[in-house]
């Protein structure tokens, strides 16, 4: 089996180690040697900073215009809502570049940083059926050998006041779709139970996870919460399931969160957030010690809801840590974690780390440790699939597309 040696990487706990990849995965990590007469056709890192690729835990390759025509944000007329953001979208799609050219460009961007792995949510509903996933499935299978994508079949519009839908979504899922997603169960549809016995009871009948959308604020948006991870433990779902966003957790008391955090970690329920601008948050730090798994995404790059967004998720977590006040490096350590392990954990990545046996999807950037990369973010970066080597500079090479 062909080998692949790099030889003087540094690790997260400071030490330099020569690694080697055989079959895509590292095989053997050592003491960095120095040695004078290294293996043939070893890649010397010098000194950089070696980490496992990143985790792009939320974004929508469908509804993107990265590297489209620019198109200038439309605010909401009295305040966030998302029904009228949801029409500036169908709007704007209506004039933009094909779907798989813009995915691709997506893609690619989030690539380039660093990301080898992916969750994208993927809008279906009555208006548009199941153009989108069969469109963002042939780019999946395209990229396939460069990175690992989840697919979640979003219903954009709700289920129940969306008639057809929860069809759509079934089928969505027997074409290859791996989770059911979900929208506001209670500001949207209006009916939190009839919304998530739909959810769930797809979920059971086809073995799919849940990725659920949830922007609704305070005690309202807190109940849902409850009530999901209430059907996640009693369904067995542990670990199979997520809310996205949960503002509602980001402006409740500090006693209503630790009670919270308590039934989330207890239903093994996961917490996607990206540190919104206007919005609140879910509060990174008091969940992890409830044993809450937080993780991260870019959500909207450049589209109807934002003009926002990079695709770098290190510089996800330098945001999140910003946010968080996060200035310790025990903190600074915890925002890389949400963008890179727990990350890996919330979307049950195999072979996910600097190990031996774990697959060898790494990137290497200039950094003394993990604290400086958080608050530096350097661009200057090499990303490797498999021991191979996939992007530079924030590049994909031809070569690998």
């Amino acid at each position: 089996m062909d080998q692949t040696h790099f030889l003087n990487a540094r690790l997260a706990d400071g030490s330099l180690r020569d690694l080697t990849v055989a079959g895509g995965r590292f095989s053997a990590i050592a003491l960095a040697a120095n040695a004078t007469m290294p293996p043939s056709g070893a890649i010397d890192l010098a000194g950089q900073l070696v980490l496992p690729a990143f985790v792009e835990g939320h974004i929508h390759l469908d509804t993107s215009f990265y590297d489209d025509v620019w198109r200038p944000h439309i605010p909401c007329t009295n305040g966030f809502d998302v029904r009228e953001r949801v029409a500036f979208q169908m709007r704007n799609l209506e004039q933009a570049a094909p779907m798989a050219e813009r995915a691709r460009n997506q893609l690619e961007l989030c690539v380039g940083n660093g990301s080898l792995a992916m969750r994208s949510h993927v809008m279906v509903d009555a208006a548009v059926g199941l153009k989108h996933v069969e469109a963002i499935l042939a780019v999946r299978e395209k990229y396939r050998h460069l990175v690992d994508i989840q697919l979640v079949a979003f219903p954009q519009s709700g289920i129940l006041s969306s008639p057809g839908t929860a069809e759509l979504l079934d089928e969505a899922l027997k074409l290859g779709c791996d989770l059911i997603g979900g929208l506001d169960p209670a500001s949207f549809d209006r009916d939190v139970k009839g919304h998530l016995d739909v959810v769930f009871g797809l979920a059971e009948k086809r073995g799919a996870g849940i990725d659920i959308h949830l922007h609704d604020r305070g005690t309202l948006g807190l109940f849902e919460i409850e009530e999901i991870a209430a059907r996640t433990a009693t369904m067995g779902m542990q670990g199979k399931v997520v809310v996205s966003h949960a503002y509602g957790l980001g402006d409740i008391s500090a006693d209503a969160l630790a009670k919270a955090g308590e039934r989330i970690a207890g239903a093994g329920v996961a917490i996607m957030t990206n540190a919104p601008g206007d919005h609140p948050f879910p509060p990174v730090a008091a969940l992890r010690k409830a044993g809450v798994t937080v993780f991260a995404g870019s959500d909207n790059i450049r589209d109807s809801w934002w003009p926002y967004g990079d695709g770098d998720m290190l510089n996800r977590a330098n945001m999140i840590g910003y946010r968080s006040g996060f200035y310790e490096d025990c903190e600074l350590e915890a925002a890389y974690d949400v963008v890179s392990h727990a990350g890996a954990k919330a979307l049950g990545l195999e072979g996910y780390g600097i190990a031996v046996g774990a697959k060898a999807d790494f990137v290497a950037l200039k950094a003394e440790h993990v604290p400086e990369a958080v608050v530096a973010v350097p661009k200057d970066r090499t990303v490797y699939r498999a021991g191979r080597e996939v992007a530079r500079g924030g590049k994909v090479g031809p070569k690998t597309r």
